[in-house]
């Protein structure tokens, strides 16, 4: 499965943004998706994962503020930003793969999107 993350930008604190992920491939459906985050100087970290049926689990520290969803009939995948925190500035990827928080078990990746929160 081929993934194209996009959505990002830059936004103010408190501000919202809504990624979005396309994807290509007969086979979208049949794996979790997540989202990863990276800021400069740090290691890539777990932002949020949505299962096949729609389960999903989030970081801590986004927890309440960000919404993650799939349309497996589109084959898109989307993460709702809101309340965002100067923290949150990091490139943000998507993924496809076998699930959970260590980045090792996604096989897909998207080619990243960076957001940018101001103070």
């Amino acid at each position: 499965v081929q993934l194209q993350a996009s959505g990002g930008g830059l936004v103010q604190a408190g501000g919202s943004l809504r990624l979005s992920c396309a994807g290509s491939g007969r086979t979208f459906s049949n794996y979790i998706m997540g989202w990863f985050r990276q800021a400069p100087g740090k290691e890539r970290e777990f932002v949020a994962a949505i299962g096949v049926s729609g389960g999903t689990s989030y970081a801590d520290s986004v927890k309440g503020r960000f919404t993650i969803s799939r349309d497996n009939a589109q084959k898109m995948l989307y993460l709702q930003m809101n309340s965002l925190k100067p923290e949150d500035t990091a490139v943000y990827y998507c993924a496809a793969g076998s699930g959970g928080t260590n980045s090792k078990r996604y096989n897909y990746w998207g080619q990243g999107t960076q957001v940018t929160v101001s103070t």
